[in-house]
């Protein structure tokens, strides 16, 4: 397969030191600075609030169900974020902002992908809702007050994932190798599987793998084709927004939802169409920018 041109000029700074052993080598590294960032906000959380019922308060963070421990999961991802800079700098040589792409076309492209996937979420979705008894969620005057905090942790999340997946690991992979196969889909594949979560999701688990692999194999597409992160960190932005600020189905990450759907995520009935639906949505998305990256 032969790359575009915007395309090896984004994978160029991974060609300098492209081996398979350096890549696993990078992952390691990225995992180990994650848990190291893991353990330091965990000795934050202790200095806090003592040791008293510490193991309670690092379980409600990981289940993010108030706008206080929702904020701390988020910005636990800047570990990750952390590693995956650190990696391509330390075992591959090459300058930390290169993950990301040039900065004036992340910025324009990622206004545009939360533009169009932030667009499409309120002409389709919110509409529906009007034929849903929603239950309350945080009340709006503490939801405010914690927006843009919550907004800088998004940031961080999102942003972290990208770097990890269709930064570093895209990036190094189509490095060393042609096939999409390689560089496209198996990083998706393993974004889908990082977001396995049976005890939460029940029997919807895979479904969720499968559309979050979906979304994986959409940002990596509109990687390729921008030659930076900025499309699909701005689509990831906009899709985890709506799903974490406004409406959620429960369970996990749902501190500061507005509203609550009257089921669980593990309801197979009701929310595995909404799993669908939400493939499809982000395929309507993806068609979209594909249509304004050719008018440019």
């Amino acid at each position: 397969m032969t790359f575009s041109p915007v395309y090896e000029t984004y994978i160029a700074p991974a060609r300098a030191r492209p081996q398979v052993w350096r890549l696993l080598l990078g992952l390691l590294l990225i995992a180990l600075v994650y848990v190291l960032w893991l353990v330091l906000v965990g000795g934050g959380v202790v200095m806090v609030g003592g040791l008293d019922r510490v193991e309670q308060r690092l379980a409600d963070i990981g289940q993010g169900s108030d706008p206080m421990t929702l904020a701390v999961l988020l910005f636990t991802f800047a570990g990750m974020g952390f590693g995956a800079m650190l990696a391509a700098r330390l075992l591959h040589g090459r300058p930390m902002g290169s993950l990301f792409g040039r900065a004036p076309v992340v910025l324009r492209d990622f206004a545009l992908g939360f533009g169009i996937l932030g667009g499409l979420a309120v002409v389709t979705g919110l509409p529906s809702l009007l034929f849903v008894d929603l239950e309350p969620g945080l009340a709006f005057e503490v939801w405010i007050r914690f927006l843009p905090v919550m907004l800088v942790g998004l940031l961080i999340q999102t942003g972290a994932e990208e770097l990890v997946f269709r930064g570093y690991l895209q990036q190094q992979l189509a490095a060393r190798f042609r096939s999409p196969l390689v560089w496209m889909v198996l990083p998706s594949v393993l974004f889908g599987l990082a977001h396995y979560a049976p005890a939460e999701m029940g029997a919807n688990a895979w479904y969720v793998v499968l559309a979050t692999g979906v979304f994986g194999l959409v940002a990596a597409d509109l990687t390729a084709r921008t030659g930076s992160l900025g499309l699909a960190w701005g689509l990831h932005f906009a899709n985890n927004i709506f799903a974490i600020l406004f409406i959620t189905a429960g369970g996990a990450l749902d501190g500061m939802a507005l509203g609550r759907l009257p089921y669980g995520p593990d309801d197979i009935e009701v929310m595995r169409p909404l799993i669908l639906a939400d493939m499809a949505l982000i395929g309507i998305a993806w068609g979209l920018c594909r249509l304004a990256l050719r008018a440019r």
